[in-house]
């Protein structure tokens, strides 16, 4: 018994003072707020002005009534299909960028800067620019397109319902695609150039190189950017908003659940605020991130786990 005393390890006090001050901050700007959140949706105030607590009501509300499940679900379609287009045209378009700027070509440091600088970029300044450009009336695409022998395009792409939502996810894209062109080009630049060499001792040519050595050295950053994306994409609001304001017109075609949440929340004209309900759909979207997380937990790393073997 003494030697076992002896052999054991003290408690490692010095770590847990070092990360007392992030647990601490953590917990009170993201732990407390979800927790406080979750516990408002099931609650509700009563005629008496007390409030009590309703279970699961709030969510039978949200999912089984005209009022909310029509609205919640078209809003759950638009930020399918604002998901589907950062994933299929930022993500790639993001790798390619990197792969381009991987080559150390000269002028590489200003290509990067000039395309992350959108994404430093006031959103609010982002969306009324966009609005300006694109306007029919007094915008400057007609002068651009026509000369181009374009003007067929020259339509309201903000004001159509089914172009809206599509425009609104390529205007997001090209503010946001420096993000995951950075962490491509930081995965790239980490492979080891005996490996370029080989390959092309060998006789590969570009293409053959991305495929058998870049893109299986990279895929670990593949599922970090895509877990980034959906996150990201499933908490927006601010462009929807500073563009087509808290209705996401027209007729809610680019209704997303961030305006949703703020219009059910806070309310929006003639519509009633109701904390209640609003903190309902913020559980809904928390479930929906925890689901796309634990998909891409047993999925993802399950695949990358038999790559490795």
């Amino acid at each position: 018994m003494t030697e076992v005393r002896r052999t054991r390890r003290p408690f490692p006090w010095h770590i847990a003072v070092f990360l007392a001050p992030a647990v601490i901050i953590y917990s009170l700007v993201m732990i407390y707020p979800i927790l406080s959140s979750l516990w408002l949706s099931l609650q509700t105030k009563g005629f008496d002005g007390v409030e009590r607590f309703v279970g699961l009501q709030n969510f039978q509300k949200l999912l089984g009534t005209e009022l909310y499940a029509e609205p919640l679900w078209n809003a759950t379609k638009n930020n399918l299909i604002f998901f589907a287009v950062h994933m299929l045209v930022q993500n790639p378009v993001g790798l390619l960028l990197a792969v381009l700027l991987s080559f150390r070509l000269r002028g590489s440091a200003v290509y990067r800067t000039l395309l992350f600088t959108p994404t430093v970029l006031s959103v609010v300044i982002i969306g009324f620019v966009w609005k300006l450009i694109l306007n029919p009336a007094w915008g400057v695409q007609r002068s651009l397109l026509e000369p181009l022998g374009l003007g067929r395009f020259d339509l309201p792409w903000l004001g159509l319902e089914t172009t809206a939502l599509p425009t609104l996810s390529l205007i997001s894209v090209w503010q946001n695609i420096g993000i995951p062109m950075l962490l491509f080009l930081a995965a790239l630049v980490r492979i080891p150039d005996e490996l370029y060499e080989a390959a092309r001792l060998d006789g590969a040519g570009g293409w053959r190189i991305f495929r058998n050595i870049q893109l299986p050295l990279i895929l670990p950053t593949v599922g970090i950017v895509s877990v980034l994306t959906f996150v990201g994409n499933f908490n927006a609001f601010d462009l929807i908003y500073a563009a087509q304001g808290a209705l996401a017109g027209p007729n809610f075609a680019s209704d997303i659940l961030g305006t949703f949440f703020y219009r059910t929340f806070f309310g929006f004209q003639l519509q009633p605020g109701d904390p209640y309900m609003g903190a309902a759909v913020a559980g809904f979207m928390l479930l929906l991130i925890l689901l796309g997380l634990v998909i891409y937990l047993f999925g993802w790393q399950r695949r990358m786990t038999e790559v490795e073997l």
